[in-house]
């Protein structure tokens, strides 16, 4: 019995001091020690990718405007229009900048409520906004596919339409700056506003960031509930199933409904959407233009089925090389998706076809 206080005594030592050795461990990026580890050069070299106001970042390169074009007719075109016009679906990029807006770096129109529209070289103030955006988030189905100069060939051609550069130019990095200065918007933007992190951009008057709230004579808090309704559910499959278990997000019941609200029973096309290959549409990014069964960019994929019953191998071509005219004016960009996962979804097509 006289030991027991002794032996208690040093476990309690010995486990002090593993705990002095844990906390001695070197702390790491996350500031907590031996929990992660610093991000290796080339891990912060693959998401360091943005480009700043100031053109830091931007990787060298360069590309003309002849490139460009031949770039845009192929993954561009279907999306923008061959002119930057886009179509019903996306915002016009070229239009509605003069030659004097080049000149004076402001859009005349953009004060006049009776232009019908805002295009993208309109409001952008900044080049490397058009550039950041196109090297990370273009073409749509296929982001970050763009290389550096690709992205500067896109650039110059969406320039050229904006009668900012002649046919004839070449953009680069050595030369990005210079034609800053013939942005149209160029002077609609201001950094006085105190919000940039550091003093590259100037400082302004000081942020609005100390504001009181009064409290008083409040309205009551809206409540508001999204719900899909039933011919969108399960347009990406069901969100329950695509989001994990812990966390704030965990997503709702989007399968398709067993049946419709008269009791009818369940079309022969929605009920094979429930066994759609999702995972290969959303590996595909085939969701973001068609929905199940209803028309997204392009048509649902229930009005194909319907459309080509038993054609496997037509629909299996169509989605590699594209089309155009058969479901309206939006054309269908050629896909790069391997033979396995094209034959697939043109087999799963064809075998859905309801009455």
């Amino acid at each position: 019995m006289s030991s027991f206080p002794s032996r208690a005594l040093l476990a309690l030592v010995a486990a002090c001091g593993v705990c002095v050795a844990a906390w001695a461990q070197p702390k790491t990026a996350t500031g907590y020690p031996g929990i992660g580890r610093d991000a290796t050069p080339k891990e912060v070299a693959a998401w360091d990718i943005d480009v700043r106001p100031d053109f830091k970042g931007l990787p060298p390169g360069s590309g003309s405007v002849a490139r460009g074009q031949d770039l845009w007719e192929g993954k561009c075109a279907s999306c923008h229009g061959v002119f930057g016009e886009s179509n019903q679906v996306f915002s016009p990029i070229v239009g509605g900048t003069t030659a004097d807006d080049i000149k004076t770096g402001h859009v005349a129109r953009l004060k006049d409520p009776a232009f019908p529209g805002r295009t993208t070289l309109m409001k952008v103030s900044s080049l490397s906004t058009v550039w950041d955006y196109v090297y990370r988030a273009m073409p749509w189905n296929q982001p970050k596919s763009l290389t550096p100069d690709d992205v500067y060939a896109v650039t110059a051609y969406m320039l050229n339409l904006g009668g900012i550069v002649p046919d004839d130019f070449t953009l680069s990095d050595k030369n990005i700056r210079e034609v800053q200065a013939r942005m149209p918007n160029r002077n609609g933007a201001t950094t006085a506003h105190a919000m940039w992190p550091g003093a590259e951009f100037g400082r302004g008057a000081k942020p609005d960031v100390a504001a009181v709230a009064c409290m008083r004579d409040c309205v009551p808090a809206e409540q508001k509930v999204a719900q899909l309704p039933p011919h969108a559910r399960g347009s990406h499959g069901n969100l329950a199933d695509q989001n994990r278990l812990v966390g704030a997000q965990h997503g709702i019941e989007t399968a398709p409904p067993a049946a419709v609200k008269t009791g009818a029973p369940q079309p022969a096309a929605a009920a094979a959407a429930s066994k759609a290959p999702v995972a290969l549409l959303e590996k595909n990014s085939c969701t973001a233009c068609h929905g199940m069964t209803q028309k997204l960019v392009g048509p649902a994929f229930s009005d194909i089925a319907k459309k080509y019953p038993g054609q496997a191998d037509h629909l299996q071509q169509k989605i590699k090389a594209g089309g155009t005219g058969v479901w309206g004016a939006i054309p269908m960009p050629p896909q790069a998706i391997a033979d396995e996962d094209a034959k697939a979804i043109a087999r799963w097509l064809s075998d859905s076809a309801g009455p």
